[in-house]
Parts: structure tokens; sequence; C-alpha cells
């Protein structure tokens, strides 16, 4: 019976949880990323920006990597829609009648959108989240009992700080009784502060804003994830304090690993 899971685990022992970002849709690529390193604590499937619709598709990758049976990485979903819509409350329900550990909510900007989040990934007393799943504890590999006595606790909720409100609010925000992670996006961060985005490192003053977001977290109890590309980057975020940093995605892995063979191929070091 399995009702913890990775990045819970690495969240209670204070350890930095590294993950990847799954963008292309399919129950292979999903297993494949799974299966690529013993350091992998998390999987975030991504449903915004990424090619894997919400409904079926991030159920299928939720189904197939949990059907490894011995893989204990935590799948996570970032739904399409951001928190500037009225629309999150049923793709959240989505995501987690699928079998999602946690739900990453883009684009979140007041404390009152993150209480309805919260609401919405939580079964009455403490939320509004709604019963009849019938597959929902089988992918946990629990019992209906034991899914609904766990889900509260173990499902981890995450809003991502990356426009110009959300930093002004972002002492609310992070006050939010329920709330888990707040996870920097420094692509539309940066865009929405009117910096150009980093594809290398952070605009100075963006990274003052970073750092300032980490620091808020984690004075008001919460985890603080950011989205890196690379291990250097990574390595850095983790150094700094960060809790949970995306590492690399799918796309993006398989793009640089082929680039670098052919270089190797045709001999050339630049």
């Amino acid at each position: 019976m399995m009702t913890s899971h990775a990045l819970y685990r690495a969240f209670k022992a204070s350890k930095a949880a590294f993950g990847a970002w799954i963008t292309l849709p399919g129950t292979h690529n999903a297993r494949i990323v799974v299966q690529s390193s013993p350091h992998l604590s998390w999987v975030m499937i991504d449903c915004e920006h990424g090619l894997t619709p919400l409904s079926m598709g991030s159920a299928e990758t939720i189904q197939a990597i949990a059907g490894m049976g011995s893989s204990d990485i935590s799948p996570l979903v970032r739904i399409p829609a951001t928190g500037t819509c009225s629309s999150t409350s049923w793709m959240i329900k989505s995501a987690l009648d699928a079998g999602a550990r946690g739900v990453l909510v883009p684009m979140v900007s007041n404390p009152e959108k993150v209480k309805e989040i919260v609401s919405d990934c939580r079964f009455p007393p403490a939320g509004r989240r709604g019963f009849g799943n019938p597959i929902t504890h089988l992918t946990w590999n629990v019992s209906v009992e034991s899914y609904l006595e766990s889900a509260n606790e173990f499902i981890t909720i995450m809003v991502q700080i990356e426009n110009r409100e959300g930093v002004e609010n972002v002492e609310e925000i992070a006050s939010v009784d329920g709330l888990d992670v707040l996870f920097i996006g420094p692509y539309d961060l940066s865009l929405n502060l009117g910096y150009p985005p980093p594809f290398q490192d952070v605009h100075p003053e963006v990274e003052k804003v970073i750092q300032t977001i980490l620091g808020v977290a984690h004075r008001k109890g919460k985890k603080c994830g950011i989205y890196c590309s690379s291990g250097e980057q990574s390595f850095r975020r983790a150094q700094q304090g960060f809790d949970m940093i995306n590492v690399t995605s799918d796309s993006g892995a398989m793009s640089e690993a082929i680039a670098s063979n052919l270089k190797a191929a045709v001999g050339r070091n630049v």
C-alpha cells in the first residue's frame, strides 16, 4: 500500500527534489523518462504548453508510470487553465481523478485564487473536491478507504508565480493554509516584468525577484520550486536552497543528446 511518494518524502526530509518536464505525449515516452535516472523524484506532465491532453492523456501517462510497479516517482500535472481563468476547478478534478500526486496551476496572482485551488484539491470537510472516480485509488495501489483517508495529506498543491501581480501578492499567497509549493516560472516571470526570456541566465533584476520569492516561501513555511533547463542551473538553484527543481524536459534532452552525438560524429568541437 503506497500513499506516500518520492516528492512528499523529499519535502519531509528537507532534501532538494529533482524532476523532469514531460512535454511529449505517449506512455512509452513517459516510461523512458521515469527510468532515466535514480536521481529523479518527480515528473511534470505539462498539459498547459505540452502536447499531452488533460483528460485522457494525463490519465494514460500516469497509469503508464504507476504500472511500472517499482517506480516511486511522483507524477504531477500542470493544468492548462491559468490562475486568471475561472475554469481551473474541473481541470484540477480531472488531474487528481487521473491519479496525479499533485497539481500545478500556472499564473496564480492572488490569495483568493489560491484558497479556491486548495479547496478544489481537498475532500470535505477540508475542501470541496467530489468523490466518485472508480480508478483513482487503483492508480495509487490502495483501497478506496485508504485513498479517501490519505489524499488530503499526500496530494501536493502548487501554484506558479510568474507575473507582476503574483510577485506583488507573494506574501499573501504564501500565507494561505494548505498550499505546499510556490513554483517559479522564470520565462513568463521575466517577460511579465519587462525583461527578455532567460535562455541562459536570468536578468539580474529578475534574479532579485526570484530570491525574494524563495525567501518569502521559506519564511511562510512553504516549499519553493523553480524551472531550470540544465543540470548546471539546477545545481546552483539547489545550492541556493530551492526545494523542487526541474532539471530538463523530454523534448529538450532528446534534442540536446542528438545534437551532441552528431557533433561528435562529424568531428567538430564547435
